[in-house]
């Protein structure tokens, strides 16, 4: 189940970004953490499974017509299991009168998914 990203959820959510090959450097992490938490123009989302948060999504709003996903990740023990699938399947749905779409750092995932 995808859930927004609420600041309780910081260092879960950092952790998980930390798996992004673009958010290996603390200061960047930190930095990326505080632009969801302030621009209105972007959303961060954890996917649950019982009581784990166990991936997260972020997206940008590009405009009035389209939303890039530009950050995708999901906790190594649980990769493999169409979870990151899920996740880009229910940001679709919720963002279902835009075109969505990857960026560049995800978008072999993302055509492997065929999303």
């Amino acid at each position: 189940m995808l859930i927004r990203y609420k600041r309780n959820y910081e260092k879960i959510a950092m952790g998980l970004l930390s798996f992004m090959p673009t958010e290996k450097d603390l200061k960047k992490l930190q930095q990326t953490i505080k632009e969801y938490e302030q621009n209105d123009g972007w959303q961060l989302y954890l996917w649950k499974e019982e009581d784990d948060l166990i991936g997260i999504i972020g997206v940008t709003n590009l405009n009035d017509q389209m939303i890039e996903v530009q950050h995708l990740s999901v906790n190594p023990s649980h990769r493999h299991q169409g979870i990151g699938k899920a996740m880009l399947q229910e940001v679709k749905r919720l963002y279902a009168d835009k075109e969505v779409r990857p960026n560049e750092h995800i978008s072999s995932f993302f055509d492997k998914c065929d999303a």
